[in-house]
């Protein structure tokens, strides 16, 4: 297990994925920011089935850094309770210039 994560977030839109991805960066709570293309998404809120567009986006982060850079993304984000995962990177089989790098690029 290496030191950096992704956090896996969803947002409503590539604006607002842009605008929290943009913010994390410049308060180097993150090294990099993926932010991919709209993608339909089916689940239920408030016992209402819902089928709604979101853009997802990986945040590529430290371990050291994951807390508040969640906790900055739920600030920014339009939505009550909006998809934040952390997912840890194994350190076997990622390149270590990479994960130096996103050390490097963070408050780590």
């Amino acid at each position: 297990m290496s030191d950096i994560l992704f956090l896996y977030v969803t947002a409503p839109n590539s604006e607002t994925a842009a605008r929290i991805g943009r913010t994390l960066v410049e308060e180097k709570l993150a090294a990099c920011i993926n932010i991919h293309g709209e993608m339909r998404s089916v689940y239920e809120w408030d016992g209402q089935v819902e089928i709604k567009l979101e853009t997802p986006m990986f945040v590529k982060t430290t371990a050291k850094c994951a807390a508040e850079a969640r906790d900055r993304i739920l600030a920014l984000h339009p939505h009550d309770e909006p998809c934040v995962a952390a997912l840890p990177i194994q350190k076997e089989g990622s390149s270590p210039g990479f994960l130096r790098w996103v050390e490097t690029a963070t408050k780590a």
